[in-house]
């Protein structure tokens, strides 16, 4: 028999490939966003001493090292700090393919509310995800407001909302608690552009840009700046939220909204260097129809948490 000698580019092809365990990249993802891999132990179900085995395998696999001495605790290498990133996309795609598998039956319907700030940010993402794992399932996604949303549920023509809530909101605060789920608390922000050319020490008043109806960010804010003593008035409205960032983007005026969604060409401001008053957080909250939703509401639901829990955090 005739051997073959490899070629160069099959040699090089052999050893460039490495074989990342996923359940290394999950306990490793664990550690860091946790803070501690005592914690991300009890997240995969591990021991504290299993886990460190498998980040030693994991920088042998990786065939560098991961990780570098700070103070007392560990901090990530440059090589590190890029295996993360990829660490992160490669358990998303392998947790959606397992989600595909076992869920490949579902099917039904889906109706969805969820406010604007969420609706370019949340729905390629998290509902294109969704759609791959789930064909069969029909998502019909609605943008409104709170009250609107609010009705939606009440009147059975949604299965699951989005929207803010907390104690400030008396409607949300009253939904039965086991059919609400709190997300985050993201806070409320002062949002301008660089190009706006008011500042505390001219004298005059703030100009503000808000929804051409009643709204609470607008609420707080108004508060906020009686309470401060700083006047204001107001220079723009929109009926629409893109209408908001466009005013901000020319420097029109501050809006407020949560730093959730923002188009690149606004910035939250640093309130104490603006001169502006700290605004308080709100409750960011997940509402369903009943207290037993279908399996696709469910999978979801899960998806929705997931992603705005990361980028809040």
């Amino acid at each position: 028999m005739r051997h073959h000698p490899k070629k160069p580019d099959d040699c090089f092809y052999a050893m460039s490939l490495l074989n990342f365990d996923i359940a290394f990249l999950r306990s490793y993802v664990a550690g860091i966003e946790l803070g501690s891999f005592a914690r991300a132990a009890d997240k995969v179900g591990r021991s504290t001493s299993a886990v460190s085995a498998q980040l030693k395998k994991l920088e042998e696999q990786a065939g560098m090292p991961l990780f570098r001495k700070d103070g007392r605790g560990l901090a990530l290498t440059p090589a590190g700090d890029v295996l993360l990133g990829y660490a992160r996309r490669l358990l998303e795609l392998n947790d959606e393919a397992a989600v595909a598998l076992r869920g490949a039956e579902l099917e039904g319907w889906i109706r969805l509310g969820l406010q604007e700030d969420f609706g370019e940010a949340l729905l390629p993402d998290v509902l294109g995800r969704f759609a791959r794992a789930h064909p069969k399932v029909r998502i019909e996604a609605h943008v409104a407001r709170n009250t609107a949303l609010m009705e939606g549920l009440a009147m059975g023509q949604l299965d699951l909302a989005l929207l803010w809530g907390g104690a400030c909101i008396a409607d949300v605060a009253e939904y039965p608690q086991q059919q609400r789920q709190h997300i985050a608390e993201p806070a409320m922000r002062w949002i301008a552009s660089s190009s706006l050319a008011w500042r505390p020490e001219s004298g005059e008043p703030l100009p503000l840009i808000a929804f051409d109806r009643e709204c609470l960010f607008q609420r707080c804010a108004t508060q906020a700046l009686d309470h401060a003593g700083i006047a204001w008035r107001t220079a723009f409205t929109s009926p629409s939220l893109a209408g908001l960032w466009a005013a901000a983007a020319a420097g029109l005026g501050v809006t407020v909204r949560t730093g959730l969604g923002l188009p690149s060409s606004v910035r939250a401001l640093d309130h104490v260097a603006a001169g502006l008053p700290a605004l308080p957080p709100l409750s960011l909250e997940l509402l369903r129809v009943s207290s037993v939703s279908r399996p696709p509401v469910e999978r979801l639901a899960s998806l929705i948490i997931e992603s705005l829990q990361q980028d809040s955090a």
